[in-house]
């Protein structure tokens, strides 16, 4: 896995990729707050409540310092905690009429881990490689 990362790395170049990867983060991300906070507001139901959304998308606001920073540690952080999603994602997928809802928050809570892992794999990598 690793001589195929660092092919990879060669052959589009470290630029590239954490362009690349970040797009896929910040396009994910986004998406995923939307699915999150929609979700809240079905939770709710007509009562006029605050707590369910703000439960389900605090863990993605406190990631936004990080995101906007560029910080390869914050991403890896990012990465493990999408991984809560994705889990909620496949359970919401077994509950008869939640299949595609919990389908497409499994895939984008899943494009979000491998962006976040990407990214902060060669962001990191560039930014060794800027210090030499």
């Amino acid at each position: 896995m690793r001589e195929w990362l660092e092919g990879v790395e060669q052959r589009y170049g470290l630029d590239t990729l954490t362009l690349r990867f970040r797009q896929c983060v910040l396009l994910s991300f986004a998406i995923l707050l939307l699915l999150v906070i929609y979700r809240g507001f079905l939770i709710q139901g007509d009562a006029v409540d605050w707590r369910p959304v703000v439960a389900f998308v605090l863990p993605l606001v406190l990631f936004l310092p990080s995101i906007i920073g560029q910080r390869a540690r914050g991403h890896a952080w990012l990465a493990f905690v999408s991984l809560l999603y994705f889990t909620q994602g496949v359970m919401l997928a077994a509950v008869p009429g939640q299949t595609v809802r919990g389908g497409v928050e499994a895939l984008v809570s899943l494009a979000l881990f491998i962006g976040c892992m990407g990214y902060a794999r060669f962001r990191s990598r560039q930014q060794r490689q800027a210090k030499r």
